[in-house]
């Protein structure tokens, strides 16, 4: 259809509106904002900028708006034309304009009625310069008629019989709303069979007796009124054939019966639409529907195809059980042949659809506004399309061309208007009218012909800030007719800027493609036409892009576990970056679990709603980075749940159950634990394993178990809890499948055999009442089984066997179903005797001095009586008859595996005589032993001498004194002396060697040097060869009178005191964790001390402790028991000078062995004296109990309650009392040092040291010894190292009493 224009009446002024230039070019315009410095003096045609729609429907209870809005330069003023004539608002009290707009009000709802201002009107926009009109706007009140009353008979039908309800909805405006409902406002389902139309009827294709029901009711719903109609109920019935005849022939006549067709099956047959062709013509655009409601019995199915094509993939939907086909964005393309097919059992049928698509006018190019200056050119293009072909005309100023005023300027070719050396008087709005039958299009485009110099709209010395490597865009925006050319200059004094690294846009903007720092700088913009020329200053800085330079990681984590994701960021110095952190692209949740620190986002206590994405985005003013990482949330499975048994049988049953959560960690297996409630409850044992992937398992049971089954999953985070318990299931009892395991025959006395097994548990048991069936015979022999049944034990001995005899045993379960399979013989003996032969032909083979070969013939087997285990020797040191008397011979004992006829003897002392003999060992224990075998160990190399000191310094001769080795280990030839001074620079001189006889203890060097130094190495002979040595160092003293030349007079006056002072004879007296160091020093008197010391051989720094005074003795605590320690005294000042060094080892934490005094002959005269008075006291007890009188013994173990604290005597050095022999507590001991302090470890077999207990004494700061030398109870020498030494003085003590 084609716009009418409606003559103009009158005109109104209107207020300011936005005005909008244009950039000009001679074919097109680009719109720019105006500045308020062009608002003043620029003039523009009006522009229609908001109108009502075409089609507008009303609601007739409010009032009627109709929209006309324009902008302009000066603005414009409105008129109205209704149904083609003026309209004139001012007559009509009703009707108002809004100020400054042509937007009318009619106010109806004080009074009037919609339908009196029902029309077609239109809105003009004029000013100087043009008028610019609107659409015609067909304004309609909308409408919601009632439905017509309407008498509607109750419907019978037979079961399977189609059915249409018809709505048939009042016409509204617009158009209603249609659906099924019943009395409870509760839609009515549909399906394939029941379905509702694009009419609004209701179609069954076959009903059913469940469709019977009285409230059928159709509803239409107006959305514009906001109301709904309702159609009156329709009663439905569905009988059978047999009902519906008894109905017919009573009540009704054949008028009232619906449909006349019985409902037997039948192929489909279309309900809608009828016939086998139908047409269908639909706008471009529009939503194509097409539908197709079949009836038949089975319910038909509906296909749809499209004959020469196939359906678009992505606009085509189906609707209402595919009955509706629907096409959106409906083209031209979309004509054709539709077919739908309805098909059931028995049959199908087609129904085809001629589809036409037609199309209202769109536009393909719309004319645009031209802003021209005066002498120019210019064209206006109107092109549309549509079907059929819509017709263009052309008005300008709301006035046909064919009767508007001429312009010179202007030639109109069809759908092109051409201007040429256009003039002020040429400004004018041109409206395009396109139009068919379908339709019409109406556009405003004005011709603005200016004269207007340069003008630049951007604000002066704009500050752009870009980030380095991105697109700058310089702004420019520009004014002027005609047109300007715009050129871009970079400084003071540089040249026009070339598109070969910028790009120039036709709006004047600027653009750096790519913005490196040396881009920074001022920018200048001019802008040149006829009439002038314009510049302007922008300037430009580049900044470094915000950078995330470590990222967060993807992280898997156990719930209840902390994550933290790092996210650090570099940016440049000017901009100050805001760190956001984010959860699945929103705000982290509001808890305190969720902590931002710096560079970090820390979430603690993990659950599995905090899986997700976090993103940390870090954002400046000019640029915005993100980075993001997945937080997986991890933990072990879900219990499974819902454990179901199946397919229960008598040894076998299927498990199944219901998997739970993996919570993000794949389940790899699952594991099935079960409870023997009968034998075991609250017992679980693992029954299977299965795969992952499987949530049913068969299982293998044994008989008479009550079993409950729970079935744990396990992934890679780890196991889950277990389910809950399945049912329980008892299985059938049946005989046993195994029989007792460990079975063994051994006898506890040469006459029984004791036979054992590991019984059968409740669950191995398979029924009740087990038992075992106990067999046995000799192997030997061809004697029958005997057998015993017994109750469930695990032994059984069989009495009056002959000694170690083989037996063969057989152990049966059994219970009240059955026996169990025939079980395996095993072999067992009777009971072992002792040995009755002894080892014959001994024969001893000495190696070497401390090692022996002992040789033997073995015993016959049969007279082991049981298994032979070994041999076995005892072996010991000889000694004197005196010896024997005060100590007990103590043997050693070397065991030999197996049927051995040799063996060695390690560990001997050399130069001593030995006793062995050898038995045989069987399980019993051993047998008689052999005839003592004695033999010698040859001589062997000594130990070091006992001890060395240096006494009685001179000027050229030093004396020494030793004792001899503890353990010379043969006959002492000699011993050997090695000396060699050592000058002040600790370098040794040459060696002197010494031979000295082995009877002496005491040997004087002489014609040595005085005041010097010697290093001394000795160590004593036998005949094998040399012994371990002993070093001790030692200085001559001072010829005074050779110094008395050459010192100051006033030294040496009075005492004479050595020029060198020296400190010699340094000596420690080591207990567990002490240790008393004494010294002798020569020299000056009040010199201060300090002693360092050291674990021997360390690289550690001394430690140094402080001597109070001048004292010449000092004790060291805390040291660790077993360790050899290095000590020095020096003086601290000036002359300085340092002792040698000494070592000393600390006592052991328990004491290992007792010295052995008993050799001393001091010792023995002493034990003869005490014996002697002891025998003197019990004579003159006895006489004095003869003769009535009393011994005050009580008072006597008053006195000395406890023997074991008595201390010795510190004036005479004689002993406490002793203890009672049968205790074997060692002697006690005193205090004594000697006192030239040079005891050793090594020194003497009479150190107190050896055999003291350390721990209870300590040092005063004199340097005596507090407390009592404790002995400890002697015990047994390790085998194979048994001691040399005479015994101790507490073991001849008390064997003497």
């Amino acid at each position: 259809m084609q716009l009418k224009i409606m003559p103009k009446k009158k005109h109104f002024s209107a207020g300011r509106v936005p005005l909008i230039l244009f950039l000009c070019q001679m074919i097109s315009a680009l719109d720019v904002p105006l500045d308020s410095k062009l608002l003043g003096d620029l003039v523009q045609p009006p522009t229609i900028t908001q109108q009502s729609p075409k089609d507008y429907i009303i609601d007739p209870r409010e009032n009627i708006v109709i929209q006309c809005e324009a902008k302009g330069k000066p603005p414009p003023s409105f008129s109205w034309t209704r149904n083609g004539t003026h309209f004139d608002i001012d007559k009509d009290p009703l009707v108002t304009m809004k100020p400054g707009s042509g937007t009318l009000v009619i106010n109806i709802m004080s009074e009037g009625k919609a339908e009196t201002y029902e029309g077609v009107y239109q809105c003009t926009a004029r000013n100087e310069r043009g008028a610019a009109i609107s659409n015609n706007i067909v304004v309609r009140p909308s409408r919601s008629p009632l439905w017509t009353k309407e008498r509607l008979e109750s419907i019978i039908l037979h079961n399977g019989q189609s059915l249409v309800l018809p709505c048939r909805p009042p016409i509204g405006l617009p158009p209603a709303i249609i659906f099924w409902m019943d009395n409870s406002f509760q839609r009515l389902p549909q399906s394939e069979r029941v379905s509702q139309g694009l009419n609004g009827d209701l179609y069954f294709s076959n009903v059913l007796p469940e469709d019977t029901r009285e409230d059928y009711i159709c509803y239409a719903r107006f959305n514009h009124t906001q109301t709904i109609q309702q159609k009156q109920p329709i009663s439905l019935k569905v009988i059978s054939v047999d009902e519906l005849n008894d109905t017919i022939a009573a009540n009704l006549s054949d008028t009232e019966f619906y449909g006349a067709k019985p409902g037997k099956e039948r192929p489909p047959t279309f309900l809608t639409p009828q016939g086998t062709e139908s047409r269908k013509e639909e706008l471009r655009g529009n939503v194509l529907s097409l539908e197709c409601i079949a009836e038949g019995l089975p319910t038909p199915i509906i296909y749809w195809i499209k004959e020469d094509g196939t359906l678009p993939v992505n606009r085509t939907f189906y609707q209402n059980f595919k009955k509706t086909l629907q096409i959106t964005q409906v083209s031209e393309a979309d004509s054709g042949n539709y077919q739908c097919i309805a098909k059931n059992t028995l049959g199908a049928v087609h129904h085809t659809i001629s589809v036409t698509v037609k199309a209202a006018p769109y536009w393909i190019s719309a004319p645009q506004n031209l802003v021209l200056s005066p002498g120019e050119n210019g064209t206006l293009i109107c092109r549309a399309n549509g079907n059929p072909k819509p017709r263009i005309g052309w008005l300008t100023n709301g006035v046909p061309v064919e009767i508007a005023p001429d312009d010179p300027s202007r030639k109109i070719d069809g759908d092109t208007i051409i201007f040429s050396n256009v003039q002020e008087r040429s400004s004018a709005v041109y409206q395009c009218n396109a139009s068919n039958e379908y339709g019409y299009l109406l556009a405003n485009a004005f011709v603005n012909v200016l004269a207007e110099p340069p003008r630049i709209l951007t604000s002066a010395n704009i500050l752009y800030q870009v980030i380095a490597n991105r697109p700058a865009l310089l702004d420019c925006a520009f004014f002027g007719s005609p047109l300007p050319t715009i050129e871009w200059f970079k400084g003071t004094k540089g040249s026009a800027l070339h598109e070969d690294i910028y790009v120039l846009h036709d709006n004047g903007t600027l653009e750096i493609p790519v913005a490196q720092k040396d881009s920074t700088g001022t920018y200048t913009c001019v802008a040149r036409n006829k009439l002038g020329m314009a510049k302007n200053e922008v300037h430009l800085e580049i900044k470094d892009p915000t950078r995330i330079i470590k990222q967060p990681e993807y992280a898997v984590v156990q719930r209840g576990s902390k994550v933290s994701f790092e996210c650090k960021v570099k940016h440049d110095d000017t901009l100050i970056p805001t760190i956001m952190w984010l959860k699945d692209n929103g705000e982290l949740p509001n808890d305190e679990r969720f902590s931002v620190d710096k560079d970090h986002l820390v979430v603690t206590d993990v659950s599995d709603d905090d899986g997700g994405m976090y993103t940390c985005a870090a954002n400046t003013t000019l640029d915005s980075v993100s980075a993001s990482a997945v937080l997986r949330v991890v933990d072990v499975p879900n219990p499974p749940f819902d454990l179901e048994l199946t397919n229960q049988l008598d040894k076998g049953v299927q498990l199944s159950w219901t998997p739970g959560d993996d919570n993000n960690s794949p389940i790899t297996k699952f594991i099935i634990e079960y409870e023997d409630a009968m034998h075991e409850a609250g017992i679980w044992h693992h029954q299977t394993e299965v795969s992952g992937t499987q949530t049913t398992a068969q299982l293998t049971l044994s008989p008479y178990v009550n079993y409950s089954f729970r079935v744990m999953a396990e992934n890679s985070i780890g196991r889950s809890v277990p389910s809950e318990a399945s049912e329980q299931y008892l299985t059938k009892a049946a005989e046993p499948d195994q029989n007792p395991t460990a079975v063994e025959g051994l006898g506890t006395e040469p006459d029984n055999l004791v036979i054992t097994w590991k019984p059968l548990n409740g669950f191995e048991s398979n029924g009740p009442g087990l038992q075992y069936k106990v067999s046995w015979r000799q192997k030997d022999g061809d004697d029958e089984w005997t057998s015993v049944v017994v109750a469930n034990v695990s032994k059984y001995i069989v009495s009056g066997t002959p000694t170690f005899v083989p037996y063969l045993i057989k152990v049966q379960a059994l219970n009240d179903v059955g026996f169990a399979p025939e079980p395996a013989a095993v072999m067992g003996h009777s009971g072992e005797d002792l040995p009755m032969v002894a080892p014959g032909n001994v024969r001893v083979n000495v190696v070497n001095s401390t090692l022996a070969e002992v040789h033997w013939d073995p015993v016959p087997l049969k007279s082991v009586r049981g298994h032979l285990q070994g041999y076995r020797i005892y072996y010991w040191k000889a000694q004197s008859s005196s010896k024997r008397n005060r100590r007990h011979i103590e043997k050693k004992i070397l065991t030999f595996q197996g049927n051995k006829t040799h063996g060695m003897l390690p560990g001997l002392q050399p130069y001593s005589h030995y006793v062995l003999n050898v038995r045989v060992v069987n399980g019993k224990g051993e047998g008689p032993a052999s005839t003592d075998r004695g033999f010698h160990t040859p001589e062997g190399v000594p130990s070091a001498p006992s001890s060395l000191k240096i006494v009685n310094p001179t000027l050229d001769s030093l004396t020494l004194e030793w004792d001899p080795p503890s353990h010379p280990n043969g006959v002492l030839t000699e011993y050997t002396l090695r000396y060699q001074p050592i000058n002040s620079t600790h370098e040794l001189g040459p060696l002197v060697d010494l031979k000295i006889p082995a009877n002496k203890t005491r040997w004087t060097l002489n014609h040595l040097n005085f005041s010097t130094r010697y290093k001394f190495y000795f160590y004593a002979q036998t005949s094998v060869g040399s012994g371990s040595q002993i070093t001790e160092e030692a200085i001559t003293t001072v010829d005074e009178g050779k110094l008395a030349g050459i010192l100051p007079p006033d030294v040496g006056a009075g005492k004479v005191r050595a020029v060198n002072p020296r400190i010699s004879n340094l000596t420690a007296a080591a207990a567990e964790t002490y240790a008393n160091i004494s010294w002798e020093y020569e020299g000056p008197e009040h010199v201060k001390f300090y002693v360092e010391y050291g674990v021997a051989g360390s690289k550690e720094e001394w430690r140094k402790e402080i001597v109070n005074d001048s004292r010449s003795f000092f004790g060291l605590k805390g040291l660790m028991p077993g360790t050899a320690y290095k000590v020095r005294v020096g003086a601290e000042g000036d002359s300085g000078f340092v002792s040698s060094e000494d070592v000393f080892e600390t006592g052991p934490a328990m004491a290992s062995r007792q010295v052995d005094i008993a050799t001393q002959g001091w010792f023995i005269g002493l034990m003869c004296a005490v014996a002697l008075l002891i025998l003197i006291l019990l004579i003159v007890c006895f006489i004095r109990r003869n003769k009535g009188g009393k011994y005050p013994v009580k008072e006597k173990e008053d006195a000395h309650a406890d023997p074991e604290i008595q201390p010795m005597k510190e004036d005479d050095g004689t002993f406490g009392e002793y203890s009672d022999a049968e205790d074997h507590k060692p002697l006690k001991k005193g205090s004594r040092t000697p006192s030239d302090r040079t005891v050793k470890k090594e020194d003497s077999d009479d150190s107190l040291v050896d055999y003291g207990e350390g721990v209870n004494g300590q040092f005063n700061e004199d340097g005596s010894f507090i407390g009592q030398y404790s002995g400890k109870k002697e015990k047994e020498p390790a085998e194979g190292n048994e001691s040399s030494e005479a015994p101790s003085p507490v073991n001849a003590m008390n064997s003497f009493v």
